[in-house]
């Protein structure tokens, strides 16, 4: 079956608390730049929420990215407990869920299959 209404619902709420606290009152060095949460996936009893991550680096260097998405998803794990505060103070729930962390893959996985297209393009020409 498909991801019912009410989850979406949180599970967005969810991602709007997160990225206004990622704004204005986490202040980590780990969560410094560009980090954006990309949506949450909430189970069907509210027990866990999936908080997809992405960061936005322009240094094109593999392995400093890879350091850096890692040094992120610290500071989120760690910053856990005050962000579930936060959605339990703003979400009237009777069970504030726990929260994964994960990187957001699909832009590398977006590039991979845009570079493929122009590599089958390419060779029809």
């Amino acid at each position: 079956m498909g991801k019912g209404y009410r989850q979406g619902r949180i599970g967005e709420e969810i991602r709007k608390i997160i990225s206004r606290m990622l704004l204005r009152e986490l202040k980590d060095p780990r969560l410094s730049g560009m980090i954006s949460i990309t949506g949450v996936d909430v189970t069907r009893d509210n027990s866990y929420a999936t908080c997809y991550v992405t960061i936005l680096d322009t240094s094109g260097d593999e392995e400093k990215e890879h350091e850096r998405q890692a040094q992120a998803i610290e500071g989120l794990e760690s910053a856990r407990g005050l962000i579930r505060r936060e959605i339990g103070k703003e979400i009237k729930l009777r069970h504030v869920p726990e929260l994964i962390f994960k990187i957001d893959r699909s832009m590398e996985y977006g590039r991979h299959i845009d570079e493929v297209i122009r590599k089958l393009e390419h060779n029809d020409e």
